[in-house]
Formats: C-alpha cells, structure tokens, sequence
C-alpha cells in the first residue's frame, strides 16, 4: 500500500487523500504526466499555435498491460478548459475517469491539474485518448497501446516489430475559431485542409515534403501496424502500395483474421493489421482519404506516409496504392461484413444468447 492524492471530480477540485489497494501482487501502477500546453506548429506553408500534450502532435503513447492501474496526471496550462478522454476502455466503478467535460467531470481549469485512475480489465489491443471538449482533439490525441499479460502470446504470428499509424486532419485556421463560426451561421464546420499520418500530410501537400511519416521495414520481415483514425468525422480508407494487410484485431478486440488489399475505418476506430514486407525492395505509399457515398462536403485529399525498405535511397519515388473511390458504398459494405470476433476458447465472444 502507499498514499497518494487526486483531485475530486466536479468543478472546485477539492483534495482528498486515499490509499491505493493492489488486487493482485501482478498489478502494475502506469503513472503518466500529461501536460497541456501550446506549441507553434507549421504545416501546408502555415504556422500556427497548437493545443498540445507535451509538446507532442500526436501526443505520447500510453504502454500499459492487461490488468495494470493507470495514473494519469493532467496539468492545464493554456487558456481553454480541458478533459481527457480515454476512448474504449471499459471503466469498470470508476466513470468519474471516462473523461467527456460535463458528463462525468467537469474540465480541468487553467492552472489546475487532475488525476486520472482506472483500471485496464479484460481488454488487450488498441485504443486511443483525446480531448473530449470542444474541438480540442484537432490536435490532442494519442494512441493507447495494452500489452497481453505477461506469458500470454497474441493469438497470431508474433510480428519483427509494430508501429503507430494515427490518422487525423489539419486545419490552416485555429480550429475553435471555425467552430464558433459554423455555429454563429447555423452550418457545418469547414471541411479540414488535409488529412494526415501521425501528424504529417505527406508530400503530395505543398510546404509538406519534410513532413512526411516514414517506417523502415526489413525484407521477410512482419510488421504490426496499430491504426487509429483520430479524424474528427471522417470515415477513412487506408492502403499499403503492393502489399496485403491481415486484419486481426478492432477496437482492442482479436477477430477473425483475413487478408485486404484496404482497410475502412471509422473515426474514433482502430485497427490492428500485419504486413510482411515480402515485395521487391523499394519505397512504398501508404495513403489515406475519406469514404464519403452522401452528399455531404469532405476534405477528399490524399494524405500519405512513406513505407521503405532498409537500404533504400530517399531519392526513389514512391508508388500509390490502388484506394477504393471516394463513395465506394459496396466495398465498405464487404469490408464491415468480414468483421467477425475470433471467439475462440481463450478469447470467447462473450454474448448473451438468452435475451428476456
């Protein structure tokens, strides 16, 4: 046992003193500092200030285990009110952790700080946090990464290595501006000026040919790429050039594995996928743009990333994928079809099948 504080839910942030309680002696404690604060950041020949968790855009990765306490100390420092949502995990007699602002706390003030507490229990996979007011997770948002149990292997090939893939968009102008605009009007927001991986449009953006994500890759090897679309409404295709993607998990829950050439993924989705750099050695896009099969206005550019193989030169030009069209209704409608929980004895798709 050891002492230690948080602040109490609701708007004064009365202190309180508590003891933690470990369940198990296996229990780990994951303490975090996140630290919201302003950074000037430039993207498509413009440079703007950005609300940021530590400086970082996407902001850092949150490694826990299945079965570990989580701390998660949240110092506000700008001028916005601010609450941290931890999208997925199940927060089991906790809720006051959930995050949404005047749902199941009120915002972090300026100049305070609050201490998320939960539990990680019965979940393994990908998830992600963001802000979880106003249009804050434009720009604050990271990916939630939980490891299986010590001695429990993942339920396919062990990969070489694993990667973030975060997918998100850009707006040139101050994204609350635009919202308070839209709402003035009664119209929705303008659509975003790109959309991008793990914070860079990639080089078919003007000003962009530095900002581009790159991962190196070894021939034969297999990869775990962990994809997460922070877009705030945009559902999104994503495609490797020349390679196969094998789907195993979504949403922090292992499904039935099957290979694509792209996935579909929704905001606020993740989705697990392996790739085995098994093509001739070279440089290779991945890309993203939106599904959009309604008449309703996206930003429906093409944000890319690079894969490369190691011992490649940066001077070799890459290839695009093949992305389904833009309003592809019958392959998103395949896609989500294949979707199916592996539901094997060590991980059971736990339904009822009794319903009164």
């Amino acid at each position: 046992m050891a002492p230690g504080y948080r602040f109490l839910p609701g708007c004064l942030f009365s202190i309180t003193f508590f003891i933690f309680l470990s369940s198990s002696a296996s229990e780990a404690f994951k303490k975090y500092d996140f630290n919201i604060q302003v950074k000037n950041v430039s993207r498509l020949c413009n440079a703007k200030p950005i609300v940021t968790v530590n400086g970082m855009f996407p902001g850092p990765t949150v490694y826990v285990r299945e079965g570990d306490q989580v701390l998660v100390n949240v110092t506000n420092h700008v001028q916005y009110n601010i609450s941290i949502h931890w999208h997925g995990l199940k927060q089991f007699r906790n809720g006051w952790a959930d995050g949404p602002a005047y749902i199941t706390q009120c915002p972090i003030q300026t100049g305070r700080s609050y201490v998320y507490n939960f539990t990680v229990t019965g979940q393994r996979g990908t998830l992600w946090w963001h802000a979880h007011i106003l249009w804050l997770r434009a720009t604050i948002y990271g990916a939630i990464v939980i490891m299986p149990k010590k001695g429990t292997p993942f339920p396919f090939p062990q990969p070489y290595q694993e990667t973030n893939i975060i997918l998100g968009e850009w707006w040139n102008q101050d994204v609350e501006t635009i919202v308070n605009q839209a709402n003035k009007l009664g119209l929705p927001p303008q659509t975003s000026d790109a959309h991008t991986i793990n914070g860079k449009p990639g080089p078919l953006f003007p000003c962009s040919e530095k900002y581009t994500f790159a991962m190196e890759v070894q021939f034969g090897k297999t990869y775990l790429l962990r994809i997460i679309n922070a877009a705030l409404n945009d559902e999104l295709f994503f495609a490797i050039s020349g390679h196969t993607m094998t789907v195993v998990e979504i949403d922090a829950v292992y499904v039935k594995p099957f290979t694509t050439q792209a996935i579909l993924i929704a905001p606020g989705q993740t989705t697990n996928v392996l790739i085995k750099a098994d093509q001739s050695p070279n440089r290779y896009f991945m890309a993203a743009r939106p599904f959009m099969d309604a008449p309703l206005a996206v930003d429906n550019k093409t944000a890319t990333a690079i894969l490369q193989y190691k011992g490649i030169p940066n001077t070799v030009l890459p290839t695009l994928p093949q992305l389904p069209v833009s309003n592809d209704t019958k392959f998103a409608l395949n896609y989500n079809s294949r979707l199916k929980s592996l539901n094997n004895p060590q991980f059971p798709a736990k339904v009822p099948v009794q319903i009164d």
